[in-house]
């Protein structure tokens, strides 16, 4: 049955071995995207097929590791190439290869006729296979493998079109949003490893469980060496799931075509930053510090992100940006303890936010292109699939009922009020109030308003090949609450699902956590829920009176306070910050002393004075050479004397 984890991993692998190797030798675009979807569906397969294997173990026993071979070992370390499928993994390999295989066929039609067709469905293979090698990982140097693929992946995918201008922050070409990715992940990445090294020198390992029985004993690792290690992987985390303050890239990661943007967004990239600190919850809970750090970041990502979005026009950059400030929910749910609240809204995201993305997409396509949410408008008519399908998704995002959004983003701020105190669950409900106004925002400019567009490229609704998948994430996304029901609503008849799917892996979490438990009133948390919905509501119902139809009190109210909008704009003014302090004076300093002195005066300057010291003597030496034989003679002559001399005066 083990071998199943490794059928998990292989086919995307295959698939983009295929393609990769095979280009357009291998036939048509269906053909190439039958395969590329095909092996994603197949490690879908494999993954329910461990999954019900798994629900017919008890709960202690529902973990399976495949071990392939002893990958380091040196002294009394070792690590090895190994998968580990239990509940936890079981979550995200179905997301990610479930919700990936949807991307996939819709992918099929949205890039139909590109010229480089095969290129970028191996690329998307690629990326599925380094996020299931991430999830799967027994151990943090398999998950490290991934982790770093991703990103490799995700540069691929990014500047896709790299011949392509982007608008940005002192960028021009996707090719610089990719590389813009690449290097603030590496920023990141590198508290990830010195956390690895410090779990090998105190805890001689890095497997997961062994790391999590270490902890637990309390003697191995000193509790200031275990907060510098959940630090460094949390700054790990926050480059890859986009927090601050390792945010920028994301917004600029929408350069890729939007099938990429679904996959990082809603399935793969973005989510590694929730797995890692689910997967090592304990550790996390062993140092409240480290919780708190969370938790802040967490709550000030979903409010600056929040924020931001109220006022962008790029429709990929609002869903950007909406990305941003749901992550910030989910890690604040993580840094109140809450594993199960952050793990359920990956699950619930994925859904609406995929169907999100391939609702742009689809209007996109549809627009030839045009991306700006100011020059659209009443696109219901012409789009009806896709407009139904992108309200399900607005609905669920802004949470409500009784949609999937509203679940797990209520437990979350349930949770933030019950661990983190009012005032964190505050920001969340204001967080959450700007996520109802600029998601109908960009509803109603998109659908309703006046008209626009380009009457010269009238809109069409996409093919069926990408309606298709619109659909399924649209009962995903209304359907996945059933996950997550509280106890408020079920009352018993319906569970909590997936709170008690993966109790065992935060067993040792709760041990360490050893909270009391708060017996709030159902009566409380009916409260709670209608404030948090209440407050959705009234966001949509601002959105409807600005934007429903054509109104001039956003254009007043800008002009209003034109500071504060100004400073949305231009999104806090983060970006010219790190160019200011950074960037800038890394580059002046590579180019006015580590190019101009090093290289070229020191380096350059030896390397080009030996060889003129060189081309010197060789000219002097040449001058020997004169091609007269009576010279040569002369000198021979001369040399013999020299020679009988010498061995004259010897004697």
């Amino acid at each position: 049955m083990a071998e199943l984890i490794g059928l998990i991993v292989a086919f995307p692998l295959i698939g983009f071995l295929l393609i990769g190797l095979g280009g357009r030798r291998l036939g048509s675009e269906r053909t190439i995207g039958a395969i590329a979807s095909g092996a994603v569906v197949l490690s879908f397969a494999a993954a329910v097929w461990l999954l019900v294997e798994l629900l017919g173990r008890a709960p202690k026993d529902r973990t399976i590791v495949l071990r392939l071979y002893s990958w380091i070992a040196a002294g009394q370390f070792s690590a090895e190439m190994a998968w580990r499928f239990d509940q936890l993994s079981a979550v995200f390999v179905l997301v990610v290869t479930g919700v990936g295989f949807l991307i996939h066929v819709y992918a099929i039609g949205y890039m139909h006729g590109d010229r480089s067709f095969p290129r970028f469905f191996a690329y998307l293979n690629l990326f599925i296979f380094m996020m299931l090698n991430l999830v799967l990982g027994d151990n943090l140097l398999v998950t490290f493998l991934g982790w770093e693929g991703v990103g490799l992946a995700s540069y691929l995918l990014i500047g896709f079109w790299w011949d392509q201008r982007f608008e940005g922050v002192r960028i021009t070409w996707t090719g610089d949003a990719a590389m813009k990715a690449f290097v603030v992940n590496r920023i990141g990445d590198f508290g990830m490893l010195v956390a690895m090294f410090l779990l090998v020198l105190y805890a001689g390992t890095l497997r997961y469980e062994e790391i999590g029985d270490a902890v637990l004993r309390g003697t191995v690792i000193p509790p200031h060496i275990v907060t510098l290690i959940a630090l460094g992987l949390f700054l790990g985390c926050t480059g890859k799931s986009a927090q601050i303050p390792l945010a920028v890239w994301l917004p600029d990661a929408m350069a890729g075509p939007t099938p990429v943007s679904a996959l990082i967004h809603a399935a793969t990239m973005v989510t590694s930053g929730i797995f890692l600190i689910s997967r090592m919850n304990v550790l996390f809970a062993a140092s409240p510090d480290a919780m708190a750090v969370v938790a802040a970041i967490g709550i000030a990502t979903a409010f600056f992100a929040a924020t931001i979005g109220l006022v962008q026009n790029d429709i990929k950059k609002v869903l950007a940006y909406s990305t941003v400030s749901q992550l910030g929910f989910m890690f604040t749910a993580l840094g109140v303890g809450a594993f199960v609240a952050g793990v359920f809204h990956v699950v619930t995201h994925a859904f609406f936010k995929a169907l999100l993305f391939l609702g742009a997409g689809s209007v996109i396509h549809a627009l030839h292109h045009e991306q700006d949410i100011q020059r659209m408008g009443g696109l219901a008519r012409y789009m009806p699939r896709t407009h139904w399908t992108f309200l399900v998704g607005a609905l669920a995002i802004a949470g409500i009922f009784p949609l999937s959004g509203f679940f797990s983003k209520d437990e979350i701020l349930w949770n933030a009020f019950l661990h983190g105190g009012p005032w964190l669950w505050a920001i969340g409900v204001t967080a959450a109030f700007c996520t109802a106004f600029y998601m109908f925002r960009l509803y109603y400019l998109v659908f309703h308003n006046t008209e626009r567009f380009d009457r010269h490229h009238m809109p069409h609704e996409s093919p069926a090949v990408m309606t298709v998948p619109l659909v399924v994430l649209a009962v995903l996304s209304a359907i996945g609450g059933v996950l997550g029901v509280p106890a408020a609503i079920g009352g018993g008849v319906f569970p909590h699902v997936l709170e008690n799917w993966l109790e065992p892996v935060f067993a040792g979490s709760a041990q360490l956590l050893a909270r009391q438990e708060h017996h709030a009133s159902h009566a409380l948390e009916y409260a709670f829920m209608a404030a948090s919905l209440g407050v959705a509501l009234a966001g949509i119902a601002l959105a409807t009176k600005f934007y429903r139809r054509e109104s001039q009190a956003p254009a007043r109210l800008a002009e209003r306070f034109g500071w504060l909008y100004r400073v949305l704009w231009r999104k806090y003014f983060v970006d010219e910050f790190y160019y200011a302090t950074v960037v800038d004076p890394i580059y002046r300093l590579s180019v006015q002393v580590l190019w101009r002195i090093t290289d070229v005066a020191i380096v350059d300057g030896a390397v080009n004075g030996i060889a003129r010291l060189v081309g010197r003597i060789g000219e002097s030496v040449r001058r020997l050479q004169t091609g007269y034989a009576q010279s040569y003679a002369v000198l021979m002559m001369a040399g013999i004397v020299a020679i009988v001399w010498y061995l004259a005066s010897g004697r």
